[in-house]
């Protein structure tokens, strides 16, 4: 899950608007915190602490949220389809891991070369 996203369910679960975080995280104004939680900008360091001190979490949760955001090895599709996968349920998550399976074994199985005809 993205940080953003891991932001609004906490603050959510604490009944927390986007105001209430802004007032317990210091030098971060409204449209700061509405900017985290929409994935347009991410908090500092100091931030992310105070973040994990005002929604009871703690700061490892949100680092680690942190680094799948920016895991460099993941292209933007790769997101979309982990998001899209963590959505479905267990049976809809097997049967796209069952798709992906049969079209990866598709695409880098060797094909079978052809026989000449003879004359």
């Amino acid at each position: 899950m993205a940080l953003g996203s891991t932001l609004r369910l906490l603050a959510k679960a604490r009944g927390m608007s986007v105001a209430d975080l802004a007032t317990a995280i210091p030098r971060a104004g409204v449209a700061t915190v509405s900017a985290w939680l929409t994935g347009d900008k991410l908090p500092g360091k100091d931030q992310l602490d105070a973040l994990a001190r005002t929604l009871g979490v703690p700061a490892g949760a949100l680092l680690g949220e942190l680094a799948s955001t920016l895991d460099p090895a993941r292209t933007q599709g790769e997101h979309e389809l982990l998001a899209s996968y963590r959505a479905l349920n267990t049976k809809q998550q097997g049967a796209l891991l069952e798709v992906a399976r049969s079209m990866a074994q598709g695409t880098s199985a060797p094909r079978p070369a052809r026989r000449k005809a003879r004359a």
